[in-house]
Protein backbone atom coordinates (compact mmCIF):
# COMPACT_ATOMS: atom_id res chain seq x y z
CA UNK A 1 0.00 0.00 0.00
CA UNK A 2 2.83 2.49 0.69
CA UNK A 3 4.18 1.63 -2.89
CA UNK A 4 1.08 2.79 -4.61
CA UNK A 5 1.20 5.84 -1.89
CA UNK A 6 4.40 7.11 -3.35
CA UNK A 7 3.50 5.88 -6.94
CA UNK A 8 0.55 8.47 -7.15
CA UNK A 9 2.36 10.77 -5.33
CA UNK A 10 5.06 10.25 -7.97
CA UNK A 11 2.72 10.74 -10.78
CA UNK A 12 1.11 13.87 -9.10
CA UNK A 13 4.42 15.58 -8.95
CA UNK A 14 5.69 14.09 -12.41
CA UNK A 15 2.27 16.39 -13.83
CA UNK A 16 3.14 19.29 -12.06
CA UNK A 17 6.65 19.30 -13.64
CA UNK A 18 5.78 19.05 -17.16
CA UNK A 19 3.11 21.57 -16.35
CA UNK A 20 6.02 24.03 -15.61
CA UNK A 21 7.57 23.24 -18.56
CA UNK A 22 4.94 24.55 -20.38
CA UNK A 23 4.78 27.49 -18.57
CA UNK A 24 7.90 28.80 -19.78
CA UNK A 25 6.75 30.10 -23.26
CA UNK A 26 4.27 32.30 -21.81
CA UNK A 27 5.53 36.22 -22.23
CA UNK A 28 5.12 38.60 -19.69
CA UNK A 29 5.07 42.35 -20.74
CA UNK A 30 5.06 45.14 -19.32
CA UNK A 31 3.36 48.75 -19.65
CA UNK A 32 3.46 51.72 -18.33
CA UNK A 33 1.67 54.55 -19.96
CA UNK A 34 1.64 58.22 -18.97
CA UNK A 35 -0.46 60.68 -20.92
CA UNK A 36 -1.54 64.38 -19.71
CA UNK A 37 -4.38 65.45 -22.14
CA UNK A 38 -5.24 70.05 -22.29
CA UNK A 39 -8.18 70.75 -23.74
CA UNK A 40 -9.75 73.96 -24.37
CA UNK A 41 -13.54 74.28 -25.73
CA UNK A 42 -15.15 77.30 -26.74
CA UNK A 43 -18.66 76.81 -28.05
CA UNK A 44 -21.39 78.41 -29.63
CA UNK A 45 -25.05 77.88 -29.36
CA UNK A 46 -27.61 79.87 -31.51
CA UNK A 47 -31.25 79.43 -31.10
CA UNK A 48 -33.45 79.73 -34.16
CA UNK A 49 -36.82 79.85 -33.25
CA UNK A 50 -39.88 79.83 -35.72
CA UNK A 51 -41.67 83.75 -35.23
CA UNK A 52 -44.72 83.86 -33.49
CA UNK A 53 -48.15 84.05 -36.17
CA UNK A 54 -50.61 86.82 -36.81
CA UNK A 55 -53.61 84.55 -37.59
CA UNK A 56 -56.11 86.50 -40.13
CA UNK A 57 -59.46 86.33 -37.54
CA UNK A 58 -62.11 84.01 -38.81
CA UNK A 59 -65.18 85.70 -39.71
CA UNK A 60 -68.37 83.88 -40.78
CA UNK A 61 -70.63 84.64 -43.36
CA UNK A 62 -72.42 81.59 -43.49
CA UNK A 63 -75.82 82.66 -43.81
CA UNK A 64 -76.84 83.08 -47.52
CA UNK A 65 -79.28 85.85 -46.51
CA UNK A 66 -76.46 88.19 -45.87
CA UNK A 67 -75.43 90.70 -47.86
CA UNK A 68 -71.42 90.91 -46.21
CA UNK A 69 -68.60 89.36 -47.14
CA UNK A 70 -65.68 89.27 -44.59
CA UNK A 71 -62.41 90.29 -45.49
CA UNK A 72 -59.07 89.49 -43.05
CA UNK A 73 -55.82 89.29 -43.26
CA UNK A 74 -52.58 89.02 -41.22
CA UNK A 75 -48.81 89.93 -41.71
CA UNK A 76 -46.16 88.71 -39.91
CA UNK A 77 -42.31 89.46 -39.63
CA UNK A 78 -39.85 88.45 -36.76
CA UNK A 79 -40.57 91.76 -35.04
CA UNK A 80 -44.15 92.67 -35.59
CA UNK A 81 -47.12 91.12 -36.03
CA UNK A 82 -50.82 92.70 -37.25
CA UNK A 83 -53.72 91.22 -38.04
CA UNK A 84 -57.40 92.21 -39.00
CA UNK A 85 -60.82 91.60 -40.26
CA UNK A 86 -63.41 93.49 -41.58
CA UNK A 87 -67.41 92.85 -42.61
CA UNK A 88 -68.04 94.84 -46.25
CA UNK A 89 -71.89 95.24 -47.14
CA UNK A 90 -72.67 94.34 -50.97
CA UNK A 91 -74.94 97.44 -52.01
CA UNK A 92 -75.80 95.35 -55.37
CA UNK A 93 -77.16 92.63 -52.87
CA UNK A 94 -79.20 94.75 -50.55
CA UNK A 95 -80.99 96.52 -53.40
CA UNK A 96 -81.92 92.67 -55.35
CA UNK A 97 -83.40 91.62 -51.81
CA UNK A 98 -84.95 95.14 -51.09
CA UNK A 99 -86.82 95.10 -54.86
CA UNK A 100 -87.54 91.37 -54.26
CA UNK A 101 -89.15 92.39 -50.43
CA UNK A 102 -91.23 94.78 -52.09
CA UNK A 103 -92.15 92.84 -55.26
CA UNK A 104 -93.62 90.16 -52.86
CA UNK A 105 -95.73 92.72 -51.23
CA UNK A 106 -96.86 93.84 -54.23
CA UNK A 107 -95.62 97.08 -54.98
CA UNK A 108 -94.13 96.27 -58.32
CA UNK A 109 -93.77 99.56 -59.57
CA UNK A 110 -91.56 100.27 -56.22
CA UNK A 111 -89.74 96.96 -56.83
CA UNK A 112 -89.06 98.43 -60.36
CA UNK A 113 -88.18 102.04 -59.03
CA UNK A 114 -85.15 100.46 -56.90
CA UNK A 115 -83.94 98.47 -59.56
CA UNK A 116 -83.75 101.65 -61.51
CA UNK A 117 -81.49 102.91 -59.10
CA UNK A 118 -78.96 101.23 -61.67
CA UNK A 119 -77.38 102.82 -64.84
CA UNK A 120 -77.70 99.31 -66.61
CA UNK A 121 -80.80 98.59 -65.56
CA UNK A 122 -82.25 102.39 -66.40
CA UNK A 123 -80.68 102.38 -70.05
CA UNK A 124 -82.33 98.49 -70.07
CA UNK A 125 -85.75 99.31 -69.66
CA UNK A 126 -85.64 103.00 -71.43
CA UNK A 127 -84.26 100.48 -74.60
CA UNK A 128 -87.14 98.23 -74.01
CA UNK A 129 -89.70 101.39 -74.05
CA UNK A 130 -91.10 100.44 -70.62
CA UNK A 131 -88.96 103.88 -69.18
CA UNK A 132 -88.54 103.30 -65.21
CA UNK A 133 -91.12 105.48 -62.64
CA UNK A 134 -90.52 109.01 -61.97
CA UNK A 135 -92.12 110.56 -59.42
CA UNK A 136 -95.34 108.34 -59.72
CA UNK A 137 -95.51 108.41 -63.24
CA UNK A 138 -95.06 105.65 -65.77
CA UNK A 139 -95.00 104.57 -69.12
CA UNK A 140 -94.73 107.43 -71.72
CA UNK A 141 -95.19 110.09 -69.12
CA UNK A 142 -92.75 108.53 -66.87
CA UNK A 143 -90.40 108.63 -70.30
CA UNK A 144 -91.31 112.16 -70.65
CA UNK A 145 -90.43 113.29 -67.26
CA UNK A 146 -86.69 111.28 -67.52
CA UNK A 147 -85.43 113.03 -71.18
CA UNK A 148 -86.82 116.48 -69.69
CA UNK A 149 -84.43 115.83 -65.99
CA UNK A 150 -81.86 113.96 -67.55
CA UNK A 151 -79.19 115.02 -64.55
CA UNK A 152 -81.67 112.98 -62.28
CA UNK A 153 -80.83 109.70 -64.35
CA UNK A 154 -78.10 107.31 -62.73
CA UNK A 155 -75.02 107.74 -64.19
CA UNK A 156 -71.74 106.29 -63.43
CA UNK A 157 -69.81 109.91 -63.61
CA UNK A 158 -67.29 107.53 -66.05
CA UNK A 159 -65.09 111.17 -66.80
CA UNK A 160 -64.74 111.90 -62.87
CA UNK A 161 -60.94 112.09 -62.67
CA UNK A 162 -61.41 111.25 -58.71
CA UNK A 163 -61.64 107.58 -58.08
CA UNK A 164 -62.42 108.15 -55.12
CA UNK A 165 -65.29 110.30 -55.24
CA UNK A 166 -67.56 107.64 -55.97
CA UNK A 167 -65.87 105.31 -52.87
CA UNK A 168 -68.28 105.25 -49.59
CA UNK A 169 -67.06 105.55 -46.29
CA UNK A 170 -66.43 102.00 -45.49
CA UNK A 171 -64.60 101.57 -48.97
CA UNK A 172 -62.77 104.51 -47.84
CA UNK A 173 -62.04 102.75 -44.40
CA UNK A 174 -60.80 99.82 -46.29
CA UNK A 175 -58.56 101.56 -48.60
CA UNK A 176 -57.17 103.54 -45.78
CA UNK A 177 -56.04 100.55 -43.73
CA UNK A 178 -54.96 98.29 -46.01
CA UNK A 179 -52.29 100.96 -47.26
CA UNK A 180 -51.64 101.70 -43.35
CA UNK A 181 -50.66 97.82 -43.26
CA UNK A 182 -48.96 97.56 -46.60
CA UNK A 183 -46.28 101.05 -45.77
CA UNK A 184 -45.77 99.30 -42.08
CA UNK A 185 -45.07 95.89 -43.48
CA UNK A 186 -42.78 97.98 -45.94
CA UNK A 187 -40.97 99.84 -43.55
CA UNK A 188 -40.37 96.47 -41.62
CA UNK A 189 -38.95 94.87 -44.53
CA UNK A 190 -36.57 98.09 -45.31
Amino acid sequence: MLKKLIVITLIMFAQTAIAQDADDDVIYTDNNNTSTVDSTSTSTTTVKSPPPSAIAPSINSANSDLCTTGVTGAVQTQILGISAGKMVRDMNCEKLKNAKVLYDMGMKVAAVSVMCQDERVFDAMMNAGTPCPFDGKIGAEAKAAWLANEELQPDADSGSLNPLQDLDEDEKSTLLGGLSVGSLLLFLLL
